[in-house]
């Protein structure tokens, strides 16, 4: 029932979202690139490896392109894959036993996974790291009680498929051995240590062999991710990560979210429930570790986990102009809500230090605060979800899609798209050539078209023209102005810098044909001609104090009236 419910709060928070993003990257080049190709499934994207994760979006793209109801039901089949694959382990830890349900309802509804569920791209690496942490502990523990080669052969294929989704994957193995080394303790296992790996060796002779093949893969995929910036903001990330970010999700926080568009959301909590978080953990932690035998090292564990999160976040995405508010995005925790989950259980199912003397209903206790912190929890995801929705993307996509498929007279010129979309930090993949490929009925992006239009910030396709930054002046034939039939530059009224500009070239051809275009210094550009009298526009790169024309067909001639180079902006009316 629980997990019905949990999964019926996410459903409603997949219905209010819409791609974002690195969504766009992924969806982009999904749609550019065949789906078994390397430029695809191998793109190093800001220092991930995550093929699987490409692939799924590359299949999404092709069955509905920028359509969100296929990845929203995505989102909720990989959240109960999640939820159940915890439950298993749960289980086999705890049996069917009330005290399930404390660990449990922890994991389904603690909003610190929320923003990487909420985001399909962060979703395709955080929920299959998620399954796998579960599924692999489970798997490990089955090992070791029955000898089974299956779960070997189960808990190496689910750490596999996590690993192709995303690469902290690594850390699976690590943390079932530590899993079941625990547990072995809860079960006073005299050397837990050795039976841990004894028994399990199946599992992790296959892990380590996987590993051996995919770091040397990753390293020559991957350009190293270390930004070598992040030494000086290493404290106060892990404040903000920790006090400011998960700390308060521990209790249903943080309540408040704040967001500048086109940003990500982060958590904001309140003062007083920072101070009441960390009262809380502190008062667990004593309460627990006397109260239990190996309740230190299970908390130490666990706290380890969520600290090399910290490090990775700090050590691979922190550069200069880096926020602190990064940490408090809480993406990179959130595989930290299922290991929790798991301490909690490993701490049930350890040994009482002595026996319990009943002063208060210990079950009453624990029933008002699960309630309260399903509550507080519910309370955290209605704000997130009032903040995260408040998106042009969806907007603009529509537009776009609408627009772009009444534009079926000449090709447009590539772009970047809406800064309030994606950011030129992303480029190429903010080009709309990239970002819009997806789109079925759309007219081709080319650099030169007889027709002047741009998209502007809503998605829609309006005219356009060219500022007048530099002046091709009129030539001294009063017949043809400069005539053109061999390579010729013309002349400019000053010079231009290095950069993207447009060119608009006002002609006049003896016949259809095609002319290279190009600055002093640049790349030229080829560009096609039509009979009698008419106005190309031309993107070119370079620099210089001339536009070089050269005719490519046999016997072509031309007549250039005065013309501009400079850039491209909307019509005013």
């Amino acid at each position: 029932m629980l997990i019905v419910v949990a999964l019926g709060v996410r459903a409603w928070v997949a219905s209010q979202n819409y791609f974002y993003w690195d969504d766009l990257i992924l969806i982009g080049r999904g749609a550019r690139f065949p789906l078994f190709s390397s430029e695809l499934l191998l793109y190093d994207h800001d220092g991930h490896f995550m093929p699987a994760a490409f692939f799924v979006t590359g299949l999404v793209t092709r069955i509905a392109p920028y359509q969100w109801a296929l990845p929203a039901a995505l989102l909720i089949l990989g959240q109960a894959l999640a939820s159940l694959a915890l439950l298993r382990t749960l289980r086999l830890v705890l049996g069917w036993r009330l005290a399930l349900l404390i660990p449990l309802v922890l994991y389904l509804f603690i909003p610190l996974t929320l923003p990487a569920f909420a985001w399909w791209s962060a979703a395709l690496n955080a929920l299959p790291l998620q399954i796998a942490l579960a599924w692999v502990c489970g798997d490990a523990i089955q090992l070791v009680r029955t000898g089974r080669r299956r779960y070997a052969v189960s808990g190496t294929a689910v750490f596999v498929v996590s690993l192709l989704f995303f690469e902290k994957s690594v850390l699976v193995p690590f943390v079932a051995l530590a899993f079941v080394i625990l547990y072995l303790r809860t079960q006073a296992e005299e050397a837990p240590i050795r039976s841990a790996v004894n028994k399990a060796k199946a599992l992790w002779i296959p892990s380590a062999v996987v590993l051996a093949v995919w770091i040397p893969v990753y390293l020559i995929t991957v350009e190293s991710p270390v930004t070598g910036n992040g030494r000086s903001m290493s404290a106060a990330l892990l404040h903000h990560g920790t006090s400011l970010g998960t700390l308060p999700t521990l209790l249903g926080g943080p309540w408040q979210w704040e967001r500048w568009i086109p940003g990500p959301a982060w958590a904001d909590p309140p003062t007083f429930l920072v101070i009441l978080a960390w009262a809380a953990v502190l008062a667990a932690v004593v309460l627990t570790v006397r109260s239990r035998q190996g309740a230190g090292w299970i908390w130490a564990c666990a706290a380890a986990y969520f600290l090399a999160s910290v490090v990775a976040m700090t050590a691979t995405r922190t550069a200069e102009g880096t926020t602190y508010e990064l940490a408090q995005t809480l993406r990179y925790f959130t595989d930290s809500a299922t290991v929790f989950a798991l301490a909690i259980a490993l701490y049930f199912a350890s040994p009482q230090r002595k026996p319990r003397v009943a002063t208060v209903p210990i079950r009453s206790v624990a029933i008002a605060f699960s309630v309260l912190f399903i509550a507080s929890s519910l309370f955290s995801t209605a704000t997130f979800v009032n903040i995260w929705r408040e998106s042009p993307t969806r907007d603009y996509l529509d537009n776009a899609r609408v627009s772009l498929a009444t534009i079926t007279d000449a090709p447009l010129l590539d772009q970047p798209v809406s800064i309030w979309v994606l950011l030129p930090i992303a480029y190429p993949n903010n080009m709309a050539s990239n970002l819009l490929a997806p789109l079925p009925d759309r007219p081709e992006f080319a650099s030169s078209t007889p027709t002047l239009r741009v998209i502007d910030d809503t998605g829609r396709v309006v005219d356009a023209e060219v500022t007048f930054t530099r002046r091709i002046p009129e030539g001294t034939d009063p017949q043809c102005g400069t005539r053109v039939e061999q390579p010729t530059e013309l002349p400019l009224d000053g010079p231009l810098t290095g950069w993207g500009w447009t060119v608009r070239l006002n002609y006049l051809a003896s016949a259809d044909g095609t002319i290279d275009v190009s600055l002093t210094t640049g790349d030229a550009v080829s560009v096609p001609v039509k009979q009698g009298l008419h106005s190309t526009f031309v993107q070119v790169v370079g620099s210089g104090t001339t536009v070089k024309v050269v005719p490519r067909t046999p016997g072509l001639s031309l007549c250039f009236a005065a013309g501009q180079v400079g850039a491209v902006v909307p019509v005013t009316k």
